[in-house]
């Protein structure tokens, strides 16, 4: 990569660390947080499903956006989102107000998400764009890792003290993306002669070169966030975890992540394609699931949270990178159409682990291993399929 790439990609890496550090600020005290305002596992559930409802609603308008008024401009408003959000989730304790802060900052994600994912696609080749996406999706890894350190230390202050740290941090945000980023030279943006609704790209998306790699991440977003939805207060109620041990867990699992992103998936990638990659690492998520239904101490379960996580932030990169090289120049579509997908993941997982969590705490845990053993025997013949196709051509 060139030195401006390097520049440009650093900018990027900057915000969306930010953007996530201010966001996963506030993961270790949800469990005590929801006990507080007399909530559980249903509420957890929904509050991630109305920030995945929100963010897909507003991503395939949010993709489009980014190819018609600029990467930069969708960047920085997507910030604003992620502000307001922790802003009015600090100032309540009423439920239904939280779910809509959840909801606001959820249209921020769709925002910004797609438009830094088009940006990353618009500065590099197809032969770099794996490697531009991973250090993207190791900002968002170092973000993780670091918020919820931040956020158990600041608990200790006051349980709501995380929320206003966030909001400064998403803010600060806001501002390095107006002083720092530049709009990134690419092609016209020619708009369709028919603008389509959510549902009508939904169906046409089922025409797409890209459209299995995008049920791949639907499917992977569900099994993850339904694990993630319940993984606080399944160790809070499992192991008596307190929110700094619930941070201590997300912060190494996210140490991990980062490392394997900007070391391990460029050379995995050259190694053995995309292909075998997502297969290779679908079936180790699966193992991780497998593995914690039977995980019988805090430190055991931490060690299946690594092995789930070490997947994810594999898988992450490398499907992104599949859609990205599918799409040719709809990139800004192909990327809210992707967001929309892992929404619709994210909106599900939440909800039905959130559920099944107050009925059995195992249970989410079972739901996303059987979901991920069906995704596992789909892509394997869709590979065959995509391997046939190539073979008579």
């Amino acid at each position: 990569m060139t030195t401006k790439q390097k520049n440009q990609l650093a900018i990027l890496m900057l915000n969306m660390f930010i953007a996530v550090a201010g966001f996963g600020i506030i993961i270790p005290i949800i469990p005590d947080y929801l006990k507080m305002i007399g909530e559980g596992g249903t509420a957890a559930g929904l509050m991630i499903s109305v920030f995945a409802g929100a963010q897909l609603v507003m991503s395939p308008i949010a993709g489009k956006w980014a190819d018609v008024y600029g990467r930069r401009l969708m960047i920085i408003l997507g910030l604003i989102g992620f502000t307001i959000s922790m802003g009015v989730f600090y100032l309540s304790d009423n439920l239904t107000i939280l779910l809509v802060s959840r909801a606001i900052g959820g249209v921020g994600a769709a925002l910004l998400i797609p438009a830094i994912f088009a940006y990353v696609a618009d500065i590099t080749t197809l032969e770099q764009r794996a490697r531009g996406n991973s250090y993207i999706s190791a900002a968002m890894s170092l973000g993780i890792v670091v918020g919820p350190g931040i956020g158990g230390f600041f608990a200790e202050f006051g349980l709501k003290t995380p929320l206003l740290v966030s909001a400064i941090v998403s803010f600060i945000a806001v501002i390095s993306s107006v002083l720092l980023l530049k709009e990134p030279d690419r092609a016209p943006y020619v708009a369709p002669k028919i603008k389509e609704s959510l549902p009508t790209q939904l169906v046409m998306s089922t025409r797409k070169p890209y459209f299995f790699v995008l049920v791949i991440n639907l499917v992977m977003a569900f099994g993850l966030m339904a694990y993630e939805s319940v993984l606080g207060l399944y160790v809070s109620e499992m192991f008596s975890a307190t929110p700094q041990e619930i941070a201590i867990m997300v912060t190494g699992t996210g140490i991990v992540s980062v490392i394997v992103q900007l070391f391990a998936v460029d050379r995995l990638v050259e190694w053995l394609g995309e292909t075998k990659v997502v297969l290779a690492f679908i079936a180790l998520a699966s193992f991780g699931f497998l593995l914690s239904l039977f995980a019988g101490t805090y430190m055991l379960f931490f060690a299946v949270t690594l092995v789930i996580f070490l997947s994810t932030s594999i898988l992450r990169p490398v499907l992104n990178t599949l859609v990205s090289k599918l799409a040719g120049n709809e990139q800004g579509l192909a990327m809210g159409m992707n967001n929309a997908y892992m929404s619709i993941g994210n909106i599900l997982g939440p909800t039905l682990a959130g559920i099944a969590f107050d009925i059995d705490m195992r249970y989410p845990f079972i739901m996303g291993l059987v979901l991920l053993l069906v995704t596992y025997m789909g892509t394997w013949n869709w590979s065959k399929r995509k391997a046939a196709a190539i073979s008579e051509t």
